[in-house]
């Protein structure tokens, strides 16, 4: 049987119109002219497509139309690689808007018309973005980051510039989109649709090229540049204004009109738009805070110094944590800067105390509900609290908050602060119905450390009020000691509002030191008013006044005798008191008559007396005056000396002789500066409370020493029971705790295994 007519007829047709197709998808030379085809001859071309189709052929002209393509790689890679070798050694925004045009032109260039059916453009489409990107360098997304900022920097949108012309920047040939843009209203930006910008064409080149997609983190990388530049350029320092909302409205201004060519690309419904330029408005609005945010922790000790002033800062850091996470990275930042500015030996006591106010005063603006404050404290408070019984960094803690109670603690306290009662720590109560929960990063003692006012914070430093109640004694004891007028008004006035603080029964001591001073008084106007004296003492109960220190001056001379007679007078008018003079303390008006002069000043009672000595003989040593005055220290005695020696009434013959200089030799030194009063309430001769702690512990340490010695060693609890029983003892295991660390240190006693046993130092020990 012979062949085919028709068979052999349809072959030649199938192979002519495959000629025709493969014909019709060759790809041009890179820098050719798009090809032109007459009518006539693309309906042959649809022809013979169809012919292919029914016989199933065309899927065979898509890998053919593939190896094409990969033939054209070359000349594809050449433009690259001059493309991209220009831009390295320019990097020049213009030649990557060149490049991205050129692409963009070769893309179209080699895309195979429809007629070839809708499978073709397609494919071709993934197989160029995929070829495309394979031969792009490495450092291709760092270049397309500077084209977009360039691009988003230049707003709006000019083209001209220096180095750069519209020439330079031919509309690529392709169809782009219609633009979407945002009109400026914060914070529900209205989508509306405008004309294309001159960039329109580089969104929708960098779209149809696949950067958009595969790049998008590029753009958003570009983006976030642009919002740090900004605020590390405008914000640095800027505490007198919030910037958050200014900063907000730049991003509006300049940045979200960008955003729908990329995002929002191919969207024609501006409530689509609005969904997702909205979703990246979100994504950029986190990072702009966390931006900020991030600056202000950097600035937050300088800010705090600079409270109240720096308000407008504490709320724009309020509003960003409520943005971002960043709660812990705050507390890290603030407690960094603290041991590294505060937290050290060069820092006064009273700066550390008015930080930490200061501190809390912030942190509660950022933080009302007191979690960030309770974190950041800690390491101040542990800094600032003095445990007496041990050495510790700040042992004059208490004495500056108690200043600041009466007054003198410059901003500690407000000044317009209302007085009220320590507060006690809030107590859980679940039948409220405002009754919240703690916050979730709230720690398990928290509520019980959340005091409400300043002063219970600053108080609650110390397990107890009783030191600053016995501080407060110790303070008014002083202030009241070296009042010469007999005006205690001012200190009846603070005794009054810190009864408002600390309670009645916790000041029933101050009461009864200042019915001292009106019964002191009282009996002075009477011993005068029968013998008149010189003398003016201050009479105060031994019981209740904090201890002074002993002293074994004796006041010889007619200071003796005015002490005899004042003391025989009182003891007529209260026989059933005792006078026990504290010739160290107080202050002595002196007049002195030498031959050519007289001299009228004030003195210490040590320095009254050693000029009362002269008054006997001319010349003195000190080895002499010691014995004299009651066996006192050669230190305090030598400046006493030259105080008189400064004042030209003393001079120096020889090392530790003075004589007596009845008429002036003209040649006195310069006088030295008397102590101003608050040097002088310093120096009146008061126990401390942390000395009178710190010498208690010393005699409990005979215990201690006894109880090793004959015992043996013993576990911490059983030294603290035993304790128990010495008359005074009132230490917690922890106090006596710091205080065996403390005997430890200085080789008194070993610790092993729980137990506590004494050294050979340690039982040596007087």
């Amino acid at each position: 049987m012979g062949p085919n007519p028709d068979n052999s007829r349809g072959l030649r047709d199938a192979q002519d119109a495959w000629g025709v197709v493969l014909d019709f998808m060759m790809l041009p030379h890179v820098n050719e002219s798009p090809r032109q085809f007459s009518d006539e001859y693309l309906t042959k071309v649809k022809a013979a497509v169809q012919s292919l189709t029914e016989k199933r052929w065309m899927p065979a002209t898509l890998d053919v139309f593939h190896d094409f393509l990969q033939s054209r790689e070359p000349e594809l890679k050449d433009v690259i690689d001059q493309y991209m070798s220009t831009w390295k050694s320019t990097r020049s925004p213009r030649i990557l808007y060149l490049f991205i045009n050129r692409l963009s032109e070769i893309h179209t260039l080699w895309c195979p018309s429809p007629v070839l059916g809708a499978v073709f453009p397609h494919r071709y489409h993934r197989s160029f973005i995929t070829i495309l990107h394979s031969m792009l360098p490495d450092f291709f997304p760092e270049a397309l980051r500077d084209l977009l900022g360039y691009a988003i920097t230049n707003s709006p949108f000019p083209l001209l510039s220096t180095d750069m012309n519209a020439a330079d920047f031919p509309v690529c040939q392709f169809p782009h989109p219609t633009l979407l843009y945002l009109s400026l209203q914060y914070p529900n930006p209205v989508v509306t649709v405008g004309p294309p910008s001159p960039y329109a064409a580089l969104f929708g080149a960098l779209d149809i090229l696949g950067f958009l997609e595969r790049y998008e983190s590029q753009l958003t990388a570009c983006i976030n540049n642009l919002i740090e530049t900004r605020i590390k350029t405008t914000c640095p320092g800027a505490w007198d204004a919030q910037v958050l909302p200014e900063m907000k409205q730049w991003l509006v201004d300049n940045i979200v009109p960008w955003i729908a060519r990329p995002y929002a690309r191919g969207l024609a419904n501006p409530d689509e738009v609005r969904i997702i330029v909205g979703n990246v408005m979100t994504r950029l609005e986190y990072h702009l805070c966390k931006t900020l945010c991030n600056l202000r922790m950097s600035e937050l000790f300088d800010i705090i110094v600079d409270y109240p002033d720096s308000m407008p800062a504490l709320l724009d850091i309020k509003e960003c944590l409520t943005k971002i996470d960043d709660r812990l990275e705050l507390v890290k930042a603030l407690r960094k800067l603290n041991n590294r500015r505060l937290l050290h030996p060069g820092a006064d006591t009273k700066d550390i105390l008015t930080q930490y106010v200061s501190t809390i005063r912030c942190l509660r603006v950022i933080d009302p509900p007191g979690v960030l404050l309770y974190k950041v404290a800690d390491p101040i408070r542990r800094y600032l609290r003095y445990e007496p019984i041990v050495a510790s960094e700040r042992p004059d803690t208490i004495r500056n908050i108690v200043a600041s109670l009466v007054g003198e603690g410059g901003d500690l306290l407000d000044e317009h602060e209302q007085a009220v009662p320590l507060q006690q720590a809030n107590v859980e109560d679940y039948s409220d119905p405002n009754w919240e929960p703690e916050p979730i990063d709230a720690g398990p003692d928290f509520r019980a450390n959340k005091p409400a006012d300043v002063l219970t914070t600053l108080v609650s430093i110390y397990d107890s009020k009783d030191l600053f109640v016995k501080e407060l004694q110790v303070l008014l004891a002083q202030r009241l000691l070296v009042i010469h007028d007999g005006n205690d008004d001012r200190e009846r006035k603070n005794i009054e509002i810190l009864k408002l603080r600390f309670g009645d029964a916790a000041l029933q001591v101050c009461e009864v030191m200042l019915r001292d001073m009106s019964d002191s008084r009282r009996i002075d106007q009477h011993i005068q008013s029968h013998n008149p004296s010189v003398v003016h003492p201050t009479i105060i109960s031994a019981n209740f006044w904090p201890s002074l220190q002993s002293s074994t001056l004796k006041m010889p001379g007619q200071f003796q005798s005015l002490q005899d007679e004042y003391a025989k007078e009182f003891a007529t008018f209260k026989p059933d008191k005792q006078l026990r003079w504290l010739p160290h303390l107080g202050s002595v008006h002196l007049e002195l008559e030498l031959q050519d002069r007289k001299i009228e000043t004030e003195a210490t009672p040590l320095e009254a007396a050693i000029i009362e000595l002269f008054s006997q003989k001319d010349i003195w040593t000190v080895n002499e005056l010691v014995p004299q005055l009651g066996s006192v220290e050669q230190a305090p005695v030598v400046k006493a000396l030259n105080v008189w020696v400064d004042k030209g009434v003393l001079t120096e013959e020889s090392e530790a002789q003075y004589r007596l200089l009845e008429v002036s030799q003209g040649s006195s030194r310069e006088p030295v500066s008397r102590t101003n009063p608050k040097e002088e309430e310093e120096n009146i001769g008061l126990v401390t409370v942390q000395q009178q702690q710190a010498e208690q512990m010393r005699v409990h340490w005979k215990f201690i020493q006894g109880m090793l010695t004959n015992v043996g060693s013993l576990p911490l609890d059983r030294i603290n029971s035993m304790l128990r029983f010495v008359p005074g003892y009132d230490r917690t295991p922890a106090q006596l705790g710091l205080y065996m660390e403390s005997a430890k240190k200085e080789g008194l006693v070993t610790l092993k295994d729980g137990l506590w046993s004494l050294t050979a130092e340690g039982k040596a020990t007087s």
